[in-house]
Protein backbone atom coordinates (compact mmCIF):
# COMPACT_ATOMS: atom_id res chain seq x y z
CA UNK A 1 0.00 0.00 0.00
CA UNK A 2 1.43 3.36 -1.00
CA UNK A 3 2.07 5.83 1.84
CA UNK A 4 0.64 9.35 1.90
CA UNK A 5 2.35 12.55 0.83
CA UNK A 6 3.20 15.09 3.49
CA UNK A 7 0.68 17.58 2.09
CA UNK A 8 -2.13 15.28 3.23
CA UNK A 9 -0.81 15.25 6.80
CA UNK A 10 0.03 18.92 7.27
CA UNK A 11 -1.87 21.24 9.57
CA UNK A 12 -2.91 24.35 7.64
CA UNK A 13 -3.49 26.42 10.80
CA UNK A 14 -0.30 28.39 10.27
CA UNK A 15 0.65 32.01 10.80
CA UNK A 16 3.86 33.78 9.90
CA UNK A 17 5.36 35.98 12.61
CA UNK A 18 8.41 38.26 12.55
CA UNK A 19 11.26 37.55 14.95
CA UNK A 20 11.18 41.11 16.45
CA UNK A 21 8.04 40.24 18.44
CA UNK A 22 8.18 39.05 22.02
CA UNK A 23 7.67 35.49 23.19
CA UNK A 24 4.58 36.63 25.13
CA UNK A 25 2.96 37.96 21.94
CA UNK A 26 3.89 34.77 20.06
CA UNK A 27 2.44 32.47 22.72
CA UNK A 28 -0.89 34.31 22.58
CA UNK A 29 -1.08 33.61 18.83
CA UNK A 30 0.18 30.04 19.20
CA UNK A 31 -2.93 29.02 21.15
CA UNK A 32 -4.75 28.40 17.81
CA UNK A 33 -2.01 28.45 15.16
CA UNK A 34 1.42 27.03 14.54
CA UNK A 35 3.84 29.91 14.06
CA UNK A 36 6.51 30.11 11.38
CA UNK A 37 9.14 32.60 12.60
CA UNK A 38 10.82 34.84 10.06
CA UNK A 39 13.84 37.10 10.33
CA UNK A 40 13.11 39.42 7.44
CA UNK A 41 12.80 36.87 4.56
CA UNK A 42 14.55 33.92 6.20
CA UNK A 43 12.73 31.18 8.14
CA UNK A 44 14.54 30.71 11.45
CA UNK A 45 12.17 28.44 13.39
CA UNK A 46 8.73 27.02 14.08
CA UNK A 47 6.68 27.35 17.28
CA UNK A 48 4.05 24.62 17.37
CA UNK A 49 0.86 24.64 19.39
CA UNK A 50 2.22 21.73 21.44
CA UNK A 51 5.45 23.62 22.27
CA UNK A 52 3.55 26.78 23.17
CA UNK A 53 1.62 24.87 25.82
CA UNK A 54 4.76 24.18 27.87
CA UNK A 55 6.59 27.54 27.52
CA UNK A 56 6.47 30.41 30.05
CA UNK A 57 5.49 33.85 28.63
CA UNK A 58 8.31 36.44 28.78
CA UNK A 59 9.07 39.75 27.11
CA UNK A 60 12.18 38.33 25.49
CA UNK A 61 12.27 38.85 21.73
CA UNK A 62 12.03 35.84 19.48
CA UNK A 63 15.27 36.71 17.70
CA UNK A 64 17.05 36.52 21.04
CA UNK A 65 16.07 32.86 21.50
CA UNK A 66 17.74 29.82 19.95
CA UNK A 67 15.67 28.24 17.20
CA UNK A 68 16.36 25.11 15.12
CA UNK A 69 15.97 26.00 11.42
CA UNK A 70 12.98 24.04 10.11
CA UNK A 71 13.08 21.51 7.27
CA UNK A 72 11.41 22.97 4.18
CA UNK A 73 9.79 20.24 2.09
CA UNK A 74 7.72 20.12 -1.09
CA UNK A 75 4.07 19.01 -0.64
CA UNK A 76 4.39 15.88 -2.86
CA UNK A 77 7.12 14.32 -0.69
CA UNK A 78 6.32 10.75 0.38
CA UNK A 79 5.87 10.42 4.14
CA UNK A 80 7.75 7.13 4.57
CA UNK A 81 10.62 8.25 2.37
CA UNK A 82 10.89 11.48 4.38
CA UNK A 83 10.92 9.61 7.71
CA UNK A 84 13.63 7.23 6.51
CA UNK A 85 15.83 10.10 5.33
CA UNK A 86 15.31 12.27 8.46
CA UNK A 87 14.88 9.62 11.14
CA UNK A 88 17.54 11.20 13.38
CA UNK A 89 16.52 14.85 12.97
CA UNK A 90 12.74 14.83 13.04
CA UNK A 91 11.26 18.17 13.95
CA UNK A 92 8.57 20.53 12.72
CA UNK A 93 8.44 20.56 8.91
CA UNK A 94 7.32 23.51 6.82
CA UNK A 95 5.47 22.54 3.63
CA UNK A 96 6.23 25.12 0.96
CA UNK A 97 4.98 25.32 -2.63
CA UNK A 98 7.23 25.79 -5.63
CA UNK A 99 6.34 29.51 -5.59
CA UNK A 100 7.46 29.94 -1.99
CA UNK A 101 4.02 29.96 -0.39
CA UNK A 102 3.83 28.37 3.08
CA UNK A 103 1.06 25.78 2.89
CA UNK A 104 1.21 24.21 6.33
CA UNK A 105 3.25 22.52 9.04
CA UNK A 106 3.83 18.84 9.88
CA UNK A 107 4.69 18.28 13.54
CA UNK A 108 6.41 15.15 14.95
CA UNK A 109 3.18 14.14 16.69
CA UNK A 110 1.34 14.26 13.34
CA UNK A 111 3.99 12.02 11.79
CA UNK A 112 3.73 9.46 14.61
CA UNK A 113 -0.08 9.43 14.39
CA UNK A 114 0.11 8.99 10.60
CA UNK A 115 2.57 6.11 10.76
CA UNK A 116 0.54 4.36 13.46
CA UNK A 117 -2.65 4.81 11.43
CA UNK A 118 -0.95 3.39 8.31
CA UNK A 119 0.36 0.41 10.26
CA UNK A 120 -3.06 -0.24 11.78
CA UNK A 121 -4.70 -0.06 8.34
CA UNK A 122 -2.17 -2.43 6.77
CA UNK A 123 -2.52 -4.88 9.65
CA UNK A 124 -6.30 -4.83 9.31
CA UNK A 125 -6.06 -5.49 5.57
CA UNK A 126 -3.57 -8.31 6.20
CA UNK A 127 -5.72 -10.00 8.84
CA UNK A 128 -8.80 -9.71 6.64
CA UNK A 129 -6.86 -11.25 3.76
CA UNK A 130 -5.76 -14.16 5.94
CA UNK A 131 -9.34 -15.04 6.80
CA UNK A 132 -10.62 -14.48 3.24
CA UNK A 133 -8.42 -16.99 1.39
CA UNK A 134 -9.44 -20.65 1.24
CA UNK A 135 -6.02 -21.97 2.24
CA UNK A 136 -4.51 -22.45 5.66
CA UNK A 137 -2.04 -19.58 6.17
CA UNK A 138 0.85 -19.49 8.63
CA UNK A 139 3.35 -16.67 9.15
CA UNK A 140 6.53 -17.19 11.14
CA UNK A 141 9.32 -14.84 12.18
CA UNK A 142 13.00 -15.34 11.43
CA UNK A 143 13.25 -17.31 14.68
CA UNK A 144 10.41 -19.65 13.65
CA UNK A 145 7.88 -18.03 16.03
CA UNK A 146 4.29 -18.06 14.74
CA UNK A 147 3.01 -14.51 14.31
CA UNK A 148 -0.18 -15.23 12.31
CA UNK A 149 -2.38 -18.32 12.08
CA UNK A 150 -5.64 -17.99 10.15
CA UNK A 151 -8.98 -19.68 10.73
CA UNK A 152 -8.47 -22.29 7.99
CA UNK A 153 -5.19 -23.33 9.62
CA UNK A 154 -7.03 -23.73 12.90
CA UNK A 155 -9.61 -25.97 11.23
CA UNK A 156 -7.12 -28.05 9.23
CA UNK A 157 -4.76 -28.79 12.11
CA UNK A 158 -7.13 -28.42 15.10
CA UNK A 159 -4.77 -25.89 16.68
CA UNK A 160 -6.32 -22.68 18.00
CA UNK A 161 -4.81 -19.29 17.29
CA UNK A 162 -4.37 -18.54 21.00
CA UNK A 163 -2.39 -21.72 21.61
CA UNK A 164 0.12 -21.28 18.76
CA UNK A 165 0.66 -17.52 18.34
CA UNK A 166 3.95 -16.43 19.89
CA UNK A 167 5.31 -19.96 20.12
CA UNK A 168 7.82 -21.90 17.98
CA UNK A 169 6.06 -23.71 15.14
CA UNK A 170 8.37 -26.67 15.75
CA UNK A 171 6.52 -27.24 19.05
CA UNK A 172 3.50 -28.38 17.04
CA UNK A 173 5.07 -30.11 14.02
CA UNK A 174 8.11 -32.27 13.37
CA UNK A 175 10.92 -29.89 12.45
CA UNK A 176 12.00 -32.01 9.47
CA UNK A 177 8.46 -31.81 8.02
CA UNK A 178 8.22 -28.00 8.10
CA UNK A 179 8.68 -26.30 4.75
CA UNK A 180 8.56 -22.84 6.33
CA UNK A 181 11.65 -23.52 8.43
CA UNK A 182 13.47 -24.81 5.37
CA UNK A 183 12.66 -21.54 3.62
CA UNK A 184 14.13 -19.56 6.51
CA UNK A 185 17.36 -21.50 6.06
CA UNK A 186 17.55 -21.57 2.26
CA UNK A 187 15.56 -18.51 1.19
CA UNK A 188 14.01 -20.27 -1.82
CA UNK A 189 10.24 -20.03 -2.45
CA UNK A 190 8.09 -23.14 -2.90
CA UNK A 191 5.35 -23.26 -5.53
CA UNK A 192 2.52 -25.81 -5.72
CA UNK A 193 4.56 -28.50 -4.01
CA UNK A 194 3.25 -31.72 -2.51
CA UNK A 195 3.85 -31.49 1.24
CA UNK A 196 3.12 -33.59 4.30
CA UNK A 197 3.52 -31.55 7.51
CA UNK A 198 1.92 -34.39 9.45
CA UNK A 199 1.69 -38.11 8.63
CA UNK A 200 -2.09 -37.92 8.23
CA UNK A 201 -2.20 -34.60 6.36
CA UNK A 202 -1.44 -34.14 2.67
CA UNK A 203 -1.42 -30.60 1.32
CA UNK A 204 -0.36 -28.53 -1.64
CA UNK A 205 1.86 -25.74 -0.40
CA UNK A 206 3.01 -22.35 -1.63
CA UNK A 207 5.55 -20.60 0.57
CA UNK A 208 7.86 -17.61 0.32
CA UNK A 209 10.51 -15.96 2.44
CA UNK A 210 9.75 -12.45 3.71
CA UNK A 211 12.73 -10.30 2.74
CA UNK A 212 13.38 -6.84 4.15
CA UNK A 213 16.40 -4.85 2.98
CA UNK A 214 18.06 -8.00 1.69
CA UNK A 215 17.55 -10.03 4.86
CA UNK A 216 15.07 -12.84 5.57
CA UNK A 217 12.86 -11.73 8.43
CA UNK A 218 10.26 -14.48 8.23
CA UNK A 219 8.23 -16.76 5.99
CA UNK A 220 4.62 -17.14 4.83
CA UNK A 221 3.03 -20.41 3.74
CA UNK A 222 -0.38 -21.23 2.29
CA UNK A 223 -1.57 -24.84 2.33
CA UNK A 224 -4.53 -26.47 0.62
CA UNK A 225 -5.90 -29.79 1.85
CA UNK A 226 -5.92 -32.12 -1.16
CA UNK A 227 -7.37 -35.26 0.41
CA UNK A 228 -10.59 -34.87 -1.56
CA UNK A 229 -8.62 -34.22 -4.72
CA UNK A 230 -6.71 -37.47 -4.14
CA UNK A 231 -9.96 -39.40 -3.90
CA UNK A 232 -11.44 -37.84 -7.03
CA UNK A 233 -8.22 -38.43 -8.95
CA UNK A 234 -8.25 -42.11 -7.97
CA UNK A 235 -11.82 -42.47 -9.20
CA UNK A 236 -10.96 -40.71 -12.45
CA UNK A 237 -7.87 -42.87 -12.97
CA UNK A 238 -9.93 -46.01 -12.42
CA UNK A 239 -12.57 -44.89 -14.91
CA UNK A 240 -9.90 -43.98 -17.46
CA UNK A 241 -8.22 -47.37 -17.05
CA UNK A 242 -11.54 -49.14 -17.49
CA UNK A 243 -12.26 -47.15 -20.64
CA UNK A 244 -8.83 -47.89 -22.06
CA UNK A 245 -9.19 -51.57 -21.24
CA UNK A 246 -12.56 -51.63 -22.99
CA UNK A 247 -11.05 -50.02 -26.08
CA UNK A 248 -8.26 -52.59 -26.11
CA UNK A 249 -10.68 -55.52 -25.80
CA UNK A 250 -12.92 -54.27 -28.61
CA UNK A 251 -10.09 -53.64 -31.09
CA UNK A 252 -11.04 -55.60 -34.21
CA UNK A 253 -7.79 -55.48 -36.18
CA UNK A 254 -5.17 -58.20 -35.78
CA UNK A 255 -2.52 -55.76 -36.92
CA UNK A 256 -1.61 -53.52 -33.96
CA UNK A 257 -0.84 -50.71 -36.39
CA UNK A 258 -4.13 -51.20 -38.28
CA UNK A 259 -5.80 -48.33 -36.42
CA UNK A 260 -3.20 -45.88 -37.73
CA UNK A 261 -4.72 -44.62 -40.94
CA UNK A 262 -2.44 -43.45 -43.71
CA UNK A 263 -0.70 -44.70 -46.83
CA UNK A 264 1.50 -41.69 -47.50
CA UNK A 265 5.28 -42.05 -47.40
CA UNK A 266 5.79 -39.91 -44.27
CA UNK A 267 3.40 -41.83 -42.02
CA UNK A 268 4.42 -45.18 -43.51
CA UNK A 269 8.05 -44.38 -42.74
CA UNK A 270 7.10 -43.66 -39.11
CA UNK A 271 5.05 -46.88 -38.89
CA UNK A 272 7.99 -48.84 -40.32
CA UNK A 273 10.34 -47.56 -37.62
CA UNK A 274 7.73 -48.25 -34.93
CA UNK A 275 7.34 -51.85 -36.10
CA UNK A 276 11.10 -52.41 -35.97
CA UNK A 277 11.49 -51.12 -32.41
CA UNK A 278 8.28 -52.63 -30.99
CA UNK A 279 9.90 -55.96 -30.04
CA UNK A 280 12.93 -54.32 -28.48
CA UNK A 281 13.16 -53.30 -24.85
CA UNK A 282 14.48 -49.84 -25.72
CA UNK A 283 12.88 -46.72 -24.25
CA UNK A 284 11.06 -44.72 -26.93
CA UNK A 285 10.46 -40.97 -27.13
CA UNK A 286 7.58 -40.08 -29.44
CA UNK A 287 7.54 -36.48 -30.62
CA UNK A 288 4.99 -34.57 -32.63
CA UNK A 289 2.46 -31.79 -32.43
CA UNK A 290 -0.69 -32.05 -30.37
CA UNK A 291 -3.32 -34.25 -32.00
CA UNK A 292 -1.08 -36.29 -34.34
CA UNK A 293 -1.81 -39.60 -32.58
CA UNK A 294 1.14 -40.18 -30.26
CA UNK A 295 -0.83 -42.38 -27.86
CA UNK A 296 -2.17 -44.44 -30.76
CA UNK A 297 1.42 -45.19 -31.77
CA UNK A 298 2.34 -46.05 -28.18
CA UNK A 299 -0.57 -48.51 -27.96
CA UNK A 300 0.38 -50.09 -31.28
CA UNK A 301 4.01 -50.50 -30.19
CA UNK A 302 2.86 -52.18 -26.99
CA UNK A 303 0.47 -54.56 -28.79
CA UNK A 304 3.15 -55.48 -31.31
CA UNK A 305 5.70 -56.24 -28.58
CA UNK A 306 6.35 -59.30 -26.43
CA UNK A 307 4.59 -57.40 -23.63
CA UNK A 308 1.25 -57.33 -25.47
CA UNK A 309 -0.46 -59.61 -22.93
CA UNK A 310 0.61 -57.36 -20.06
CA UNK A 311 -0.90 -53.99 -19.04
CA UNK A 312 -0.59 -50.79 -21.05
CA UNK A 313 -0.91 -47.90 -18.61
CA UNK A 314 -1.16 -44.32 -19.89
CA UNK A 315 -0.37 -41.28 -17.75
CA UNK A 316 -0.95 -37.75 -18.99
CA UNK A 317 1.70 -35.72 -17.19
CA UNK A 318 -0.09 -32.48 -18.07
CA UNK A 319 -3.43 -33.53 -16.56
CA UNK A 320 -2.36 -34.60 -13.07
CA UNK A 321 -1.97 -31.90 -10.39
CA UNK A 322 1.67 -31.41 -9.53
CA UNK A 323 1.01 -32.27 -5.89
CA UNK A 324 -0.31 -35.72 -6.85
CA UNK A 325 2.40 -36.71 -9.28
CA UNK A 326 4.53 -38.69 -6.88
CA UNK A 327 1.71 -40.76 -5.39
CA UNK A 328 0.18 -41.24 -8.84
CA UNK A 329 3.42 -42.53 -10.36
CA UNK A 330 4.89 -44.44 -7.43
CA UNK A 331 1.81 -45.16 -5.30
CA UNK A 332 1.61 -44.82 -1.52
CA UNK A 333 1.78 -47.19 1.42
CA UNK A 334 -1.26 -48.08 3.54
CA UNK A 335 -2.45 -45.48 6.04
CA UNK A 336 -0.18 -42.81 4.63
CA UNK A 337 -2.85 -40.13 5.08
CA UNK A 338 -6.45 -39.60 6.15
CA UNK A 339 -8.88 -41.09 3.63
CA UNK A 340 -6.27 -43.31 2.00
CA UNK A 341 -6.87 -47.00 1.44
CA UNK A 342 -5.62 -49.12 4.33
CA UNK A 343 -3.74 -51.43 2.01
CA UNK A 344 -2.18 -48.54 0.16
CA UNK A 345 -2.39 -47.93 -3.55
CA UNK A 346 -0.01 -49.06 -6.27
CA UNK A 347 1.28 -46.40 -8.60
CA UNK A 348 1.22 -46.50 -12.37
CA UNK A 349 4.73 -47.99 -12.45
CA UNK A 350 3.55 -51.00 -10.44
CA UNK A 351 0.35 -51.38 -12.45
CA UNK A 352 2.40 -51.48 -15.64
CA UNK A 353 4.80 -54.13 -14.33
CA UNK A 354 5.65 -56.51 -17.16
CA UNK A 355 3.97 -54.18 -19.63
CA UNK A 356 4.32 -50.63 -20.89
CA UNK A 357 3.99 -47.29 -19.13
CA UNK A 358 3.13 -44.47 -21.52
CA UNK A 359 4.09 -41.03 -20.19
CA UNK A 360 2.30 -38.52 -22.37
CA UNK A 361 3.34 -34.86 -22.24
CA UNK A 362 6.59 -35.83 -20.51
CA UNK A 363 7.73 -32.22 -20.82
CA UNK A 364 5.22 -31.31 -18.09
CA UNK A 365 6.82 -33.67 -15.55
CA UNK A 366 7.89 -31.65 -12.45
CA UNK A 367 11.65 -31.27 -12.16
CA UNK A 368 11.74 -32.89 -8.72
CA UNK A 369 10.16 -36.05 -10.15
CA UNK A 370 12.46 -36.12 -13.18
CA UNK A 371 15.28 -37.24 -10.87
CA UNK A 372 13.18 -40.10 -9.47
CA UNK A 373 12.06 -41.22 -12.93
CA UNK A 374 15.69 -41.22 -14.04
CA UNK A 375 16.53 -43.56 -11.17
CA UNK A 376 13.70 -45.91 -12.16
CA UNK A 377 15.06 -46.03 -15.70
CA UNK A 378 18.54 -46.76 -14.38
CA UNK A 379 17.86 -49.14 -11.50
CA UNK A 380 14.32 -50.43 -12.22
CA UNK A 381 13.38 -49.77 -8.58
CA UNK A 382 11.58 -47.09 -6.57
CA UNK A 383 9.81 -46.40 -3.25
CA UNK A 384 6.13 -45.77 -2.64
CA UNK A 385 5.23 -42.47 -1.00
CA UNK A 386 5.67 -43.06 2.71
CA UNK A 387 7.25 -46.46 2.07
CA UNK A 388 10.63 -47.74 3.14
CA UNK A 389 10.91 -50.91 1.05
CA UNK A 390 12.29 -50.64 -2.50
CA UNK A 391 10.05 -52.06 -5.23
CA UNK A 392 11.51 -53.55 -8.42
CA UNK A 393 9.54 -53.46 -11.66
CA UNK A 394 10.00 -54.63 -15.23
CA UNK A 395 8.24 -51.83 -17.03
CA UNK A 396 8.98 -50.46 -20.47
CA UNK A 397 8.77 -46.68 -20.72
CA UNK A 398 7.36 -44.99 -23.80
CA UNK A 399 7.25 -41.20 -23.48
CA UNK A 400 5.73 -38.54 -25.70
CA UNK A 401 5.82 -34.77 -25.95
CA UNK A 402 4.74 -31.93 -28.19
CA UNK A 403 7.31 -29.57 -26.67
CA UNK A 404 10.86 -28.79 -27.72
CA UNK A 405 12.86 -30.65 -25.08
CA UNK A 406 16.15 -29.25 -26.39
CA UNK A 407 14.99 -25.73 -25.52
CA UNK A 408 13.69 -26.92 -22.16
CA UNK A 409 17.10 -28.43 -21.38
CA UNK A 410 18.81 -25.13 -22.16
CA UNK A 411 16.35 -23.23 -19.97
CA UNK A 412 16.78 -25.70 -17.11
CA UNK A 413 13.19 -27.01 -17.25
CA UNK A 414 14.16 -30.52 -18.28
CA UNK A 415 17.08 -32.68 -17.20
CA UNK A 416 19.57 -33.51 -19.92
CA UNK A 417 20.42 -36.93 -18.45
CA UNK A 418 16.74 -37.92 -18.37
CA UNK A 419 16.33 -36.76 -21.97
CA UNK A 420 19.08 -39.08 -23.18
CA UNK A 421 17.67 -41.96 -21.15
CA UNK A 422 14.25 -41.49 -22.78
CA UNK A 423 15.52 -40.73 -26.26
CA UNK A 424 17.07 -44.14 -27.00
CA UNK A 425 14.68 -44.47 -29.94
CA UNK A 426 13.23 -41.24 -31.36
CA UNK A 427 9.95 -41.55 -33.21
CA UNK A 428 8.68 -38.37 -34.86
CA UNK A 429 5.08 -38.35 -36.07
CA UNK A 430 4.48 -35.96 -38.97
CA UNK A 431 1.75 -33.31 -38.68
CA UNK A 432 -1.37 -33.69 -40.79
CA UNK A 433 -0.38 -30.80 -43.08
CA UNK A 434 2.69 -32.84 -44.09
CA UNK A 435 0.58 -35.85 -45.10
CA UNK A 436 -2.45 -34.37 -46.87
CA UNK A 437 -2.60 -37.49 -49.08
CA UNK A 438 -4.06 -39.31 -46.07
CA UNK A 439 -6.89 -36.83 -45.45
CA UNK A 440 -9.47 -38.54 -47.72
CA UNK A 441 -8.99 -41.91 -46.01
CA UNK A 442 -9.18 -40.28 -42.59
CA UNK A 443 -12.38 -38.49 -43.56
CA UNK A 444 -14.05 -41.70 -44.72
CA UNK A 445 -13.02 -43.53 -41.56
CA UNK A 446 -14.37 -40.79 -39.29
CA UNK A 447 -17.55 -40.42 -41.33
CA UNK A 448 -18.24 -44.12 -40.97
CA UNK A 449 -17.59 -43.96 -37.24
CA UNK A 450 -19.91 -41.05 -36.58
CA UNK A 451 -22.74 -42.01 -38.91
CA UNK A 452 -22.92 -45.31 -37.04
CA UNK A 453 -22.68 -43.52 -33.69
CA UNK A 454 -25.48 -41.08 -34.52
CA UNK A 455 -27.54 -43.56 -36.55
CA UNK A 456 -27.41 -41.57 -39.79
CA UNK A 457 -26.93 -42.64 -43.41
CA UNK A 458 -23.41 -42.30 -44.77
CA UNK A 459 -23.38 -38.96 -46.61
CA UNK A 460 -21.53 -37.84 -49.72
CA UNK A 461 -18.86 -35.22 -49.21
CA UNK A 462 -19.11 -32.12 -51.37
CA UNK A 463 -15.86 -31.88 -53.40
CA UNK A 464 -15.43 -28.28 -52.27
CA UNK A 465 -15.17 -29.45 -48.67
CA UNK A 466 -12.46 -31.91 -49.68
CA UNK A 467 -10.56 -29.09 -51.37
CA UNK A 468 -10.87 -26.93 -48.26
CA UNK A 469 -9.58 -29.78 -46.12
CA UNK A 470 -6.58 -30.33 -48.38
CA UNK A 471 -5.58 -26.66 -48.28
CA UNK A 472 -6.20 -26.09 -44.56
CA UNK A 473 -3.19 -26.03 -42.23
CA UNK A 474 -4.75 -28.25 -39.49
CA UNK A 475 -3.00 -26.84 -36.40
CA UNK A 476 -4.94 -29.36 -34.28
CA UNK A 477 -3.96 -32.20 -36.65
CA UNK A 478 -5.99 -35.45 -36.71
CA UNK A 479 -7.84 -34.59 -33.51
CA UNK A 480 -9.11 -31.38 -35.11
CA UNK A 481 -10.09 -33.21 -38.31
CA UNK A 482 -11.99 -35.81 -36.31
CA UNK A 483 -13.87 -33.12 -34.40
CA UNK A 484 -14.81 -31.35 -37.64
CA UNK A 485 -16.13 -34.60 -39.15
CA UNK A 486 -18.19 -35.26 -36.03
CA UNK A 487 -19.64 -31.75 -36.33
CA UNK A 488 -20.54 -32.38 -39.97
CA UNK A 489 -22.11 -35.73 -39.16
CA UNK A 490 -24.28 -34.16 -36.46
CA UNK A 491 -25.35 -31.00 -38.30
CA UNK A 492 -25.76 -32.31 -41.85
CA UNK A 493 -29.22 -32.85 -43.26
CA UNK A 494 -29.77 -35.13 -46.22
CA UNK A 495 -27.09 -37.16 -47.94
CA UNK A 496 -24.64 -34.42 -48.99
CA UNK A 497 -22.21 -32.63 -46.72
CA UNK A 498 -21.47 -29.14 -48.00
CA UNK A 499 -19.48 -26.12 -46.83
CA UNK A 500 -22.34 -24.47 -44.92
CA UNK A 501 -21.71 -26.83 -42.00
CA UNK A 502 -18.01 -26.07 -41.73
CA UNK A 503 -16.65 -24.04 -38.79
CA UNK A 504 -15.50 -20.48 -39.56
CA UNK A 505 -11.82 -21.38 -39.61
CA UNK A 506 -12.53 -23.74 -42.51
CA UNK A 507 -14.38 -21.21 -44.66
CA UNK A 508 -14.46 -22.14 -48.37
CA UNK A 509 -11.44 -21.41 -50.51
CA UNK A 510 -11.57 -20.22 -54.10
CA UNK A 511 -11.89 -23.39 -56.15
CA UNK A 512 -12.02 -21.76 -59.56
CA UNK A 513 -9.52 -22.54 -62.29
CA UNK A 514 -6.29 -20.59 -61.81
CA UNK A 515 -5.88 -17.56 -64.02
CA UNK A 516 -2.45 -18.75 -65.10
CA UNK A 517 -1.28 -22.35 -65.37
CA UNK A 518 0.97 -23.62 -62.58
CA UNK A 519 4.17 -25.60 -63.24
CA UNK A 520 2.32 -28.95 -63.08
CA UNK A 521 -0.40 -27.83 -65.50
CA UNK A 522 2.09 -26.22 -67.87
CA UNK A 523 4.16 -29.39 -67.95
CA UNK A 524 1.12 -31.49 -68.82
CA UNK A 525 -0.12 -29.06 -71.48
CA UNK A 526 3.30 -28.76 -73.11
CA UNK A 527 3.32 -32.47 -73.77
CA UNK A 528 0.33 -32.00 -76.09
CA UNK A 529 0.04 -35.76 -76.32
CA UNK A 530 -3.67 -35.80 -77.22
CA UNK A 531 -5.84 -33.39 -79.13
CA UNK A 532 -9.37 -33.30 -80.42
CA UNK A 533 -12.10 -34.82 -78.31
CA UNK A 534 -9.76 -35.84 -75.48
CA UNK A 535 -8.04 -32.46 -74.99
CA UNK A 536 -10.80 -31.13 -72.75
CA UNK A 537 -10.56 -34.14 -70.42
CA UNK A 538 -6.78 -33.80 -70.28
CA UNK A 539 -7.09 -30.15 -69.23
CA UNK A 540 -9.76 -30.97 -66.67
CA UNK A 541 -7.62 -33.69 -65.09
CA UNK A 542 -4.58 -31.40 -65.11
CA UNK A 543 -6.39 -28.52 -63.39
CA UNK A 544 -7.97 -30.88 -60.83
CA UNK A 545 -4.57 -32.33 -59.94
CA UNK A 546 -3.33 -28.78 -59.54
CA UNK A 547 -6.15 -27.93 -57.13
CA UNK A 548 -5.30 -30.92 -54.97
CA UNK A 549 -1.55 -30.28 -55.08
CA UNK A 550 -1.04 -33.57 -56.93
CA UNK A 551 -3.11 -35.63 -54.45
CA UNK A 552 -4.60 -38.31 -56.74
CA UNK A 553 -7.08 -39.68 -54.19
CA UNK A 554 -8.57 -36.24 -53.63
CA UNK A 555 -8.48 -35.48 -57.38
CA UNK A 556 -10.42 -38.67 -58.10
CA UNK A 557 -13.12 -37.61 -55.64
CA UNK A 558 -13.34 -34.15 -57.24
CA UNK A 559 -13.59 -35.75 -60.71
CA UNK A 560 -16.26 -38.17 -59.53
CA UNK A 561 -14.30 -41.28 -60.52
CA UNK A 562 -12.47 -44.01 -58.64
CA UNK A 563 -8.78 -43.72 -57.93
CA UNK A 564 -8.14 -46.74 -60.16
CA UNK A 565 -9.92 -45.03 -63.07
CA UNK A 566 -7.85 -41.90 -62.56
CA UNK A 567 -4.61 -43.89 -62.63
CA UNK A 568 -5.78 -45.58 -65.83
CA UNK A 569 -6.52 -42.24 -67.51
CA UNK A 570 -3.21 -40.77 -66.39
CA UNK A 571 -1.42 -43.71 -67.93
CA UNK A 572 -3.63 -43.58 -71.03
CA UNK A 573 -2.88 -39.90 -71.62
CA UNK A 574 0.78 -40.22 -70.68
CA UNK A 575 0.39 -38.15 -67.53
CA UNK A 576 1.50 -40.78 -65.02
Amino acid sequence: MKSLSLSLLMDQNVSVIQSNQSLREALEKAITHHLVIKAETQLIGVLTIEQAGILTPTNQLLNELHWVPPLIIEPETDTLVFCQEHLNDLGPVVIMSATGEILGVVTPSLLVKSLFCSWNTLNTFFNTLLDTVNEAVAVVTQEGIVSHWNSNAQTMYSITEDSIIGKPISDFFERTALATLAILDEGRPIRQAYHRPRPETHVQINASPVILEGKIVGAISTEQDITQVVRLNEELSYASSQLLDLKQKTASSNDPFGRIIGKGPSIQHTISIARKVANSEATILITGESGVGKELFAQAIHKDSLRASKPFIAVNCGAIPMALFESELFGYRGGAFTGAERKGKPGKLELANGGTLFLDEIGELPTQLQVKLLRVLQDKCFYRVGGTEPLTVDTRIVAATNRDLDKMIKSGEFREDLYYRLNVIALEIPPLRARTEDIPDLIQTFLQEFTIKYNKPTPTLDPEIMLNFLRYDWPGNIRELRNVIERLAILAEGTILNAQYLPSNLSPFNTGIPSSPSPLTSQIMRRNLHTGENSGEVKHIAFTLEKTNGNKTAAAKLLGISRGTLYYKLKQYGLA
